[in-house]
């Protein structure tokens, strides 16, 4: 297995936040591995289908050739993230072929998002997406529980969806998906959302999410592996931090650093690549993290 698999477990042995920052610019990269870089701070670089297909990320293998070029071995791996069974659209994806083709163009570990299909249906694409992936030495993320927010049409109310836990990852299904998959780790649903994807949506704020602490701390005791939070911009800090206690290892940022891009590059991409940095500069120092390649890459 590549090193990635090492860096997540050693960053959850050691309660180390791995950020993992989406492409739905190319442009926007070199100022995310910059600040990496400036700050020493480990993290990933990371993609998903919707950004070559919503987005202006062009294609998996654009995103690897832009890698190639602006990536740092010293602060940052290559991540390939939700490439869905099911599409936020409700149509079928060739996920076999998005995913082989990232694992071709050299992505390190990719992530297969069934959790819009039954368990038994979810279990049995992520099987068939671990066991081609890990012959390839990749290590494999999926999701079990319901992180909305990428759909379109209004989201119900959050306080509500928070109070009833719906959508939320279940412990024993979790465990039951844990052995019967392999996966490496898993993102787990306890109150954040996705940024909206919609065009008339996409530039608004995203709604104030909460953490659900107790059931993510029964997560982590079921199943000992590091666990992903999925939408993590906008969330308060005191939650994250608290999470980061309690299993998450991989924190996913795209609104955020995305809003900052798209607010400036009108006026030119030398604005809009300022203002990435500057946000990624702002995240690091937020969560507190700046050094932690020191930690996850010493032998």
């Amino acid at each position: 297995m590549n090193d990635i698999k090492t860096l997540m477990e050693k960053a959850y042995r050691n309660h180390i936040v791995v950020p993992s920052f989406n492409m739905p610019h190319l442009p926007m990269m070199k100022p995310v591995v910059d600040a990496l870089r400036d700050t020493n701070t480990f993290g990933l670089i990371a993609v998903a289908r919707l950004e070559w297909m919503k987005f202006f990320s062009v294609s998996p293998e654009a995103v690897a050739e832009e890698y190639a070029r602006q990536g740092d071995p010293g602060v940052t791996r290559l991540h390939l993230d939700h490439v869905p069974v099911i599409d936020e659209d409700h149509l079928e994806v060739d996920y076999m072929d998005d995913i082989e083709r990232a694992i071709r163009a050299g992505f390190q570990s990719v992530m297969v998002d069934g959790s819009r299909l039954q368990l038994d249906e979810n279990i049995k694409a992520v099987r068939y997406v671990v066991d081609m992936a890990h012959s390839k030495s990749v290590p494999v993320e999926a999701e079990l529980g319901a992180v909305m927010g990428h759909e379109d049409g209004p989201m119900p109310d959050y306080d509500e969806l928070f109070s009833s836990g719906r959508g939320f990852t279940d412990v024993a299904e979790a465990k039951k998906f844990i052995k019967e998959t392999g996966v490496d780790w898993l993102s787990v649903a306890i109150g954040s959302v996705h940024g909206a994807i919609s065009p008339s949506n996409r530039d608004k704020k995203k709604v104030a999410a909460r953490l659900h602490i107790g059931r993510l701390s029964e997560l982590d005791k079921a199943l000992d592996i590091p666990l992903v939070l999925h939408g993590g911009s906008g969330i308060a800090l005191p939650y994250l931090k608290e999470a980061f206690s309690h299993g998450i290892a991989k924190l996913n940022i795209g609104t955020d650093i995305r809003q900052a891009y798209e607010a400036h590059a009108n006026l030119s991409i030398a604005k809009g690549r300022d203002a990435v940095y500057h946000r990624v500069m702002e995240i690091v120092k937020e969560l507190g993290i700046a050094g932690s390649a020191d930690t996850l890459l010493s032998v």
